[in-house]
Formats: C-alpha cells, sequence, structure tokens
C-alpha cells in the first residue's frame, strides 16, 4: 500500500507516495482597491450640459434629396396651413409650393417641392394621409414626370458702369452724354433679348431703363436663365414654383428602346473582316 501521509518540504506540500503528488501552493495578492476621490468639486449646470452635448451621438450624415410631392387635397380653407404645419413639425423645409383647382371644382392639386433624407420624407407623406381633407400623397421622385416652372424676371437695359458716370457727370454739372447711353442701352437690350430667344422666353414689357421676361421651362432650365442673365443686372424676379405631372406610358416603345440599347455592339469586340 501507498503511504500518503502529506510531507511539507520547501513549502511544497506533497505525499510520501510516488503514484499521488500535488501542485504547489501559491499564495495570491488581494487585489488593490480602485481609488475613489473624496473631494470631487461639484460641476455646475454650464459644465454638465458641455459634457452632455460633447459626447453625444453623432449627427446622421445621410445626404439629403430633393422629393416631389403632389397631394390631391379638399379644396376647403385651412388645409394648406395644416400640410404645412406637419411639415414644418418635422424640420422640413419647402422647397416650392403650389396649389390650385383642378378640373373637379371640390378637389385641388397641391405640389410640393423638399429637400430632405427618404426616411424623414416618408415618416410625412404617411402623416400628411392621415389627414382628413388629404384624399391621397403621391411621391413623383423616381417617376418619369413633366415638370414646369415659370419666371417672371425684370432685367436692366443700361449697364451699371455709364449709370455711373452719369452720376458723376451730373454731379459735376456736365451735359451727360446721352447718345452713349442710348447706344449701350440699345446694345444690352438686344444682347438680352438675343438671350431670351435661345431660352423660348417671350418679352412681356420694355421700358427705357430695363425689360421683363417670361419663360416656362424645367426648373434646372430656369437656373441656367437666371445664371446667364445675372451680368446684366438682374432686378427682380418671381418664381410660380415647380408643377409635376407623370407622364403617359405607352406600350412598347420602353421595350424597344431596351432591345435596341441592347442591339449595339461595340466594334473593336468583332473579328477582323
Amino acid at each position: 500500500m501507498l503511504n500518503l501521509v502529506p510531507a511539507i518540504r520547501n513549502g511544497i506540500r506533497s505525499f510520501s507516495g510516488s503514484a499521488i503528488r500535488l501542485q504547489p501552493i501559491v499564495r495570491r495578492r488581494k487585489p488593490k482597491l480602485p481609488y475613489i476621490a473624496t473631494n470631487i468639486t461639484p460641476q455646475t449646470a454650464q459644465e454638465a450640459v458641455d459634457n452632455i452635448l460633447y459626447n453625444g451621438p453623432p449627427k446622421d450624415t445621410t445626404p439629403s434629396t430633393r422629393h416631389t410631392l403632389n397631394c390631391l387635397v379638399a379644396n376647403e380653407p385651412g388645409v394648406l396651413s395644416r400640410v404645412s404645419g406637419i411639415l414644418a413639425g418635422r424640420g422640413i423645409n419647402i422647397e416650392s409650393l403650389v396649389v390650385a383647382r383642378t378640373e373637379v371644382s371640390d378637389l385641388s392639386r397641391m405640389t410640393i417641392v423638399i429637400n430632405g433624407q427618404d426616411e424623414r420624407i416618408d415618416q410625412a407623406r404617411k402623416q400628411l394621409e392621415d389627414i382628413v381633407p388629404v384624399w391621397a400623397v403621391l411621391d413623383y421622385t423616381n417617376i418619369r414626370s413633366v415638370q414646369r416652372e415659370m419666371i417672371l424676371i425684370k432685367v436692366a437695359t443700361v449697364p451699371h458702369e455709364f449709370e455711373t458716370e452719369d452720376s458723376i457727370q451730373t454731379d459735376e454739372h456736365h451735359h451727360p452724354n446721352g447718345f452713349s447711353s442710348l447706344l449701350n442701352a440699345s446694345l444690352q437690350r438686344q444682347a438680352i433679348t438675343e438671350l431670351a430667344k435661345l431660352f423660348n422666353a417671350i418679352v412681356v414689357d420694355v421700358s427705357l431703363d430695363s425689360v421683363v421676361l417670361e419663360l416656362t421651362a424645367k426648373p434646372s432650365r430656369i437656373d441656367a436663365f437666371v445664371e446667364l442673365l445675372k451680368p446684366y443686372g438682374v432686378l427682380e424676379a418671381a418664381r410660380s414654383g415647380t408643377m409635376a405631372m407623370p407622364r403617359s406610358h405607352i406600350e412598347g416603345i420602353q421595350d424597344n428602346i431596351v432591345e435596341e440599347e441592347a442591339a449595339v455592339v461595340d466594334a473593336t469586340l468583332l473579328p477582323p473582316g
């Protein structure tokens, strides 16, 4: 039989038998408790607010997109204020809004152009549909549609540098050069008229020092028209806002376009000859 009487040698506990041997006893030190300061100065309200703002969640960086909503609403008072109130409550800015009566006397069409994140716009659209006077809310953002806008813009026909020279000469009790001013005004009026013809704009009013133009086109074309008129001196402008209507689908045309695009073969991939 084995001798199982334990023996302690040099801090190692073991048995006299060769078949059983225990691990040495190692004394572990207790971990030190963390130091907790008891003399902390209480922070002020301003410091607490700054700490909350600094450690707050990051802002949502989802890009904003342009959305075109078409609302079919009842022709009654107070509908416009309720629709704009819902959009304002969600922090959505209205870029343009057009509302008018349709061919049905009790029905109005409201076209709203807004910029915002897709999720927020979708939530606002669902909330607009819950309003009793609103019959339906249609989203024309990703739908092939016709969009038109009208602008009335007044442009100066007298160059700015000649107005400055005439005012200086008048102050010095000199007679201004009327022929030069008329000639330059005529040249600028002609240049503005030629630019209007390129955009199919029409002249609705002409005076000695200005001309009023009218243009109906898509919003991007109107933006380009205004930018080209700025060097001449835009005195004032009024835009109607965007109106939208979906395009009619014609059977077979879209299929033919896809087939023609698929039938185009790169000549470099053909074999020689």
